[in-house]
């Protein structure tokens, strides 16, 4: 059996679906900065949905929301920590989609649209990975295989 050597390891995953992460990542950036910008909707539609402990905790779910979402948004579009940013952010979608966007679909379908996208988005990534073109691929190249001039030439390539 021949030894694999750590630089060799290959990413099969499309280059496409490298630019649909960086793009679901600046979204998620987005929506933090709108949130950031309009906290006072943001604690509204959370007090809108009807869910009473989502309600009562309305202010520190903004912060939590507005957090996550500009933190993961950043890791995403670089590939950094990309699955454990999709994983975190999983839970802020389901409730984004299913519970406030839901009550808002006969007026405005664009909103819930395109919350189930990102959902479905964010579970694809946190399955499949960040691929070739990322920090977590970078890092962990140069990482095990040195600093050595020849070691990282294949990053760059």
């Amino acid at each position: 059996m021949p030894e694999s050597n750590i630089t060799e390891k290959t990413n099969d995953q499309p280059r496409w679906l490298t630019v649909l992460r960086i793009v679901l990542g600046l979204t998620l950036l987005w929506r933090a900065i709108s949130f950031i910008r309009d906290t006072a909707g943001l604690k509204s539609m959370i007090q809108e949905s009807g869910v009473s402990v989502f309600s009562q905790n309305s202010g520190v779910l903004v912060f939590l929301v507005t957090f996550f979402n500009l933190l993961g948004g950043l890791f995403i579009a670089v590939g950094l920590f990309t699955r454990t940013s999709s994983i975190v952010q999983i839970p802020i979608l389901i409730f984004a989609a299913f519970f406030v966007n839901i009550k808002t679909a006969g007026q405005s379908s664009s909103e819930l649209i395109l919350s189930i996208l990102v959902l479905l988005l964010l579970i694809l990534f946190a399955i499949k990975g960040s691929g070739p073109l990322s920090a977590d691929e970078y890092f962990r190249t140069y990482y095990k295989a040195g600093g050595d001039e020849g070691n990282t030439k294949k990053f760059f390539k």
